[in-house]
């Protein structure tokens, strides 16, 4: 009886792959077309005030907008002002974040205190912020308790809104598991009810700064006489428009950095979320 051989197949030698740069060039490119609109603004302007379609009185060419940026970070200028505002919207943003906890808690926890503040709550949230001004500036004059309240209003709505919702859409199944352990509240709010809302009440958080940055500013343009809002009202007064500009650069890419860094924080926060439930 005559056997068939089967040769074995020969070892296929390991090759070598050109490296993936789909994944860092599409990342570059989507970057790279997120900077067309504002370099094109630019040209514009550049354009603009080069050929005297506007005149320079009125828009500043950019490179006089670049030089004053510089002269006042070397003067120390930018970061005083700077300074004063973050420290208001930080201490206005805490006072009302933690109220907005505390409320946002209580309507979430009880159905019965939900019925007597959410009216009112609504009605207080309608009314914007520019709208409360007057009146507070009657009841603590135009010194730092006004800028602090006007922030802490504008912080409390978001901060309140998003700590309910995040109570309210926590599963079921967590809470008699809670209660099947026979938890107290306190241990509930520690390991069960906190933890499962965290996201929600940090997108309030995001949001909340955001709001309280806007608020800042529109105060300081009305009533201040320190803050990034005032150096813009004192480059209108003394028709310093350039100074006018960076101001305005310096308050949008200021809310920019705290609403990318707040939104980084929010990702790992779902991130540990999905992980821990």
């Amino acid at each position: 009886m005559s056997t068939t051989r089967v040769a074995a197949a020969p070892r296929s030698l390991p090759h070598w792959r050109w490296p993936d740069l789909a994944r860092p060039l599409n990342w570059l490119g989507v970057k790279a077309s997120a900077l067309l609109l504002p370099v094109a603004l630019l040209l514009l302007w550049h354009t603009a005030v080069a050929r005297d379609w506007v005149s320079a009185q009125i828009l500043p060419p950019p490179a006089l907008v670049l030089q004053t940026f510089l002269d006042l970070l070397r003067s120390g200028d930018l970061w005083f002002e700077l300074s004063i505002s973050l420290q208001r919207v930080l201490v206005g943003s805490l006072l009302g974040g933690l109220a907005g906890l505390a409320l946002g808690l209580l309507m979430g926890l009880s159905r019965q205190v939900e019925a007597y503040l959410w009216p009112l709550f609504q009605a207080i949230a309608q009314v914007p912020v520019l709208g409360w001004i007057p009146l507070l500036m009657m009841l603590v004059g135009i010194d730092e308790g006004l800028k602090y309240l006007v922030i802490a209003k504008a912080v409390l709505v978001p901060m309140t809104i998003n700590t309910f919702a995040g109570i309210r859409n926590i599963p079921h199944s967590y809470l008699e598991v809670a209660q099947v352990y026979r938890l107290t509240l306190l241990q509930r709010l520690r390991r069960v009810i906190l933890p499962a809302a965290l996201p929600s009440i940090f997108t309030g958080v995001r949001f909340a700064l955001t709001k309280g940055w806007i608020a800042l500013v529109t105060v300081e343009l009305l009533a201040s006489s320190e803050g990034i809002g005032y150096l813009m009202v004192d480059g209108r007064q003394m028709f310093q428009l350039d100074l006018v500009i960076v101001s305005m650069l310096v308050i949008g890419l200021v809310g920019l950095l705290l609403d990318k860094g707040l939104a980084l924080i929010e990702t790992r926060l779902q991130r540990w979320q999905r992980q821990a439930f």
